[in-house]
């Protein structure tokens, strides 16, 4: 059984989805369908049980499974042993980012890691945290940019900064023109939130307890993205809240929405670096920490 081989099968593991496990490796189900096969035509069994709308991993499915993370886990720290070799600013640097970040910060982040960093050209991935956490383990990706907080033994959690929270309403709004707005107020409004799985999603229902009972719930619409949410909320769809950097620039390139500021101290997200305890690049990590940071977003200030 090949290293790849066994990244399928992992995948597959974790996915329960043929697709979205063929997704995940970047290849084709039918690449991925024709290695499994090849698997267990080797073994003499199925590791896996196909029905029309699931797939199930068997007992001993389960036992090659963790077998093959334990193997591909050794795989990663070879390849870092041998890159620790190198010149750590140099060569690719391969970077996750969450969807609700990705579109504000990679603008002004390129730029700023071309002029610290000449030599070290980005892989970029968007995807969700839970997504993303899964492909820095298993050394796909190098470092990733999520929300915080994050804590799981061999990852390594780095605050970068912390952007607060704004209500987002439509130009008509009755609140237009008032100064502020309290988190309780959002109650009963015809709230818009990214769907289920967003972290950004639980994060604005945790700041705004209030909101996540299920009276409030009713009254929400889900978006797929937060530009989708932006242009909801300017058809006159609902509120909503988003963060800073994402909402701080429509006061100018948007007329049809109004950005206001919550009352008292705001709700606010950490963002932050993750990367691996065993990865031989720190140098790398520290330069791309220093690159956000060089960053101007909206809102946003270094962690405290």
């Amino acid at each position: 059984m090949t290293l790849t081989e066994m990244r399928y099968i992992v995948a597959l593991a974790r996915e329960r989805h043929f697709g979205r496990a063929a997704e995940a490796c970047h290849v084709s189900q039918p690449t991925l369908s024709v290695a499994l096969k090849k698997v267990e035509g080797q073994i003499g069994t199925a590791l896996f049980e196909r029905t029309a709308s699931d797939v199930r991993i068997t007992a001993l499915g389960e036992r090659i499974v963790e077998q093959a993370k334990r193997v591909l886990d050794e795989a990663v720290k070879l390849e870092e042993i041998a890159e620790a070799t190198g010149d750590p600013m140099s060569g690719q640097l391969r970077v996750g980012i969450i969807y609700t970040i990705a579109p504000y910060l990679l603008p002004q982040l390129i730029p700023a890691l071309s002029r610290l960093a000449p030599k070290m050209p980005l892989f970029l991935k968007e995807d969700f945290t839970a997504n993303l956490i899964p492909a820095l383990k298993s050394g796909e990706l190098d470092v990733i940019v999520i929300a915080l907080p994050f804590a799981e033994p061999g990852l390594v959690a780095q605050p970068v900064y912390d952007e607060p929270f704004r209500v987002v309403v439509p130009a008509g709004h009755d609140w237009v023109g008032r100064e502020n707005i309290p988190a309780d107020e959002l109650d009963g409004q015809n709230l818009l939130l990214l769907g289920q799985g967003n972290c950004f999603r639980d994060q604005v229902l945790e700041s705004c307890p209030r909101l996540s009972g299920q009276d409030a719930l009713d009254h929400s619409l889900e978006g797929s993205s937060l530009e989708t949410i932006r242009y909801m909320v300017a058809s006159g769809a609902g509120v909503a809240v988003m963060p800073s950097t994402a909402a701080d620039p429509l006061i100018d390139k948007e007329p049809m929405v109004r950005v206001l500021p919550f009352a008292g101290s705001p709700p606010e997200r950490t963002v932050g670096l993750v990367w691996r305890v065993t990865y031989p690049r720190p140098q790398a990590i520290d330069v791309l920490r220093a690159a956000v940071l060089s960053c101007q977003l909206p809102g946003a200030t270094p962690h405290r």
